[in-house]
């Protein structure tokens, strides 16, 4: 990773995970794509490796992230999908060419039409977000239960109670302040 930004949050759905490049989105915002070559970094983590970005690429990225966060939240809470939002994911899923591939170890891989063709990794990113928002997956889609992130994600866990986006993040960040609150109020015995 280049020095001198935020470090991505990495999880394990990809239109989720390219939400949370924007987060504590209700506190003190975090841009973790704030230049073209950190979209390129995020991607080629994410095994969408492209060659470069463009001021205009970067840019339609972040209106399919926004697009996607909002479809998500609205699916979350089971509110109708935005259609501005939903022919936005729409728009990038048509226009990216990307194929999936079978490796050699049964792992699904994307191939782009060509190597620097950021629309062709969104239109992946876009594509997984439909399957997600479209019940195909196994899974259900929630909100960070931070009042500072409410970030979108999709909840796998058996019991698909999952309060946080990010226990390393978020969930220590409730359960410290709460051990904080509790210790307050715990009178100290004289010694």
């Amino acid at each position: 990773m280049r020095a001198g930004f935020p470090d991505f949050r990495l999880g394990n759905v990809l239109a989720t995970s390219f939400t949370g490049t924007l987060s504590e989105r209700h506190g003190d915002p975090v841009e973790r794509i704030p230049v073209p070559h950190r979209l390129v970094d995020w991607l080629t983590v994410n095994g969408l490796a492209v060659d470069s970005c463009t001021t205009a690429q970067l840019a339609l990225a972040r209106e399919l992230r926004e697009s996607i966060h909002v479809v998500a939240t609205a699916a979350a809470v089971q509110d109708p999908l935005p259609v501005t939002a939903v022919q936005v994911i729409n728009d990038r899923s048509a226009q990216g060419r990307a194929a999936a591939i079978l490796t050699s170890e049964g792992k699904r891989q994307w191939r782009l039409s060509s190597v620097s063709c950021v629309e062709d990794a969104l239109g992946v990113i876009a594509a997984d977000a439909i399957s997600i928002v479209a019940g195909e997956r196994d899974g259900k889609l929630a909100l960070c239960a931070s009042p500072t992130c409410r970030a979108a994600f999709f909840d796998t866990s058996q019991s698909r109670t999952r309060k946080w986006c990010d226990m390393n993040t978020c969930g220590n960040r409730q359960k410290k302040a709460r051990f904080t609150a509790n210790q307050r109020r715990i009178p100290r015995s004289s010694e």
